[in-house]
């Protein structure tokens, strides 16, 4: 496999690389897997084959590069390797992709959602990196149509949670003798489409979908959502969508979501009116900070940048994020400050990943058929 490594500088004189590897399918989402020595990394691939029509998951041994011995030298260094483990192939094309490391197991968890409405559990061995079936849900009980997102338990739930665009919100137990059996949570018959799901806590989830609209979920109180959030930003023809959500695991109150038109903003459930916008090409007022004006197709907080405000970290203030768009932009955002952009494609950056226990590493899925990787020093 050819790699391609293009040395590449932050504004503020940091140093990163950005290898640039081509694949021969399209990629649809990607996870770094997690990992139980710093000796075994792994990546996860959701792929389709656009000659074949086949959609496969497939495991990666990634062998970083070695360490510079003449840190005063310019030479590039050479790439990382990636090497085809496992692979699985699936029955239709994977909309979202999950993993989680449970203790009591050793092994990842792989949740797999389709085009089809179905959802495949699988785990993956941290040892050799092959793929085992665990079992799969489907049928229009399930879901009709395509499941738009999953996520499962980061915070402590033993479940997956998976919403589409068919307004339907269910449970997937994976705790012993649950496996295969789901729980309907909500369904809205057809009125409301949600897009992304979001684990709070092991009782609580946020769910999210048109018009900028975010719903704050409680297992201890069912029925419907808790709180609800709708944004004043769907003005004019085009629709509004949200595409991604992330909770960070010490602010459990504020929610971090990414849609249309550049969108990037923090819903904190403390003051549910008061949106804090960090990005928005149809917000004049942080013009300054939006660094793309396309889809957001994802949004992280970035554990590995520090705030540039390092003297105002109150709880309300929001932690910096990473986004990916449409438009070919991974960059970092922050409240009130500029943007920091880490890479330019000529193509869609489609999905990212920060490697949570080495958050240097991220990896990027490019509409061009390509993976890259940009290890930050």
């Amino acid at each position: 496999m050819a790699l391609v490594a293009f040395p590449h500088s932050e504004p503020n004189s940091n140093p990163f690389q950005v290898y640039r590897l081509p694949q021969d399918c399209y990629i649809d989402a990607l996870r770094w897997l997690p990992q139980l020595s710093a000796f075994h990394r792994r990546i996860l691939l959701a792929t389709f084959d656009s000659d074949t029509s086949s959609s496969s998951l497939q495991t990666l041994t990634y062998t970083p590069s070695p360490p510079n011995s003449n840190p005063h030298s310019e030479s590039t260094p050479p790439p990382p390797e990636l090497s085809l483990q496992s692979s699985y192939q699936t029955t239709s094309r994977v909309t979202s992709v999950k993993t989680f490391l449970t203790p009591q197991s050793q092994k990842p968890i792989i949740a797999a959602s389709t085009l089809s409405g179905s959802l495949l559990v699988l785990t993956a061995d941290s040892l050799n990196g092959s793929l085992d079936f665990g079992f799969s849900v489907s049928g229009k009980g399930f879901h009709r149509g395509t499941i738009s997102g999953i996520d499962l338990g980061e915070n402590g739930s033993d479940s997956v949670v998976s919403v589409g665009e068919d307004g339907r919100i269910n449970f997937v137990g994976l705790g012993n003798g649950s496996n295969g059996s789901y729980q309907r949570v909500f369904d809205s018959n057809g009125l409301v489409s949600y897009s992304a799901v979001k684990w709070a806590s092991p009782v609580e989830f946020v769910t999210g979908g048109l018009g900028f609209s975010l719903q704050w979920w409680d297992q201890r109180r069912p029925g419907g959502p808790v709180s609800q959030y709708k944004g004043n930003w769907s003005a004019g023809s085009t629709s509004r969508i949200i595409h991604s959500i992330d909770i960070h695991s010490s602010r459990k109150h504020t929610c971090l979501a990414g849609g249309s038109l550049g969108m990037v903003f923090a819903w904190d459930i403390r003051w549910q009116n008061q949106p804090i916008i960090l990005s928005g090409a149809g917000t004049a007022a942080n013009s300054a900070y939006t660094p793309c004006e396309s889809e957001v197709w994802e949004v992280q907080f970035d554990n590995y940048s520090h705030s540039s405000n390092i003297h105002n970290l109150s709880s309300s203030r929001v932690l910096p994020a990473m986004i990916c768009s449409e438009d070919g932009i991974l960059a970092v955002v922050e409240q009130n400050e500029a943007p920091m952009e880490l890479l330019a494609e000529p193509c869609a950056i489609n999905s990212f990943d920060i490697d949570r226990q080495n958050p240097t590493d991220v990896l990027c899925g490019l509409e061009w058929e390509s993976i890259a990787i940009l290890v930050r020093s």
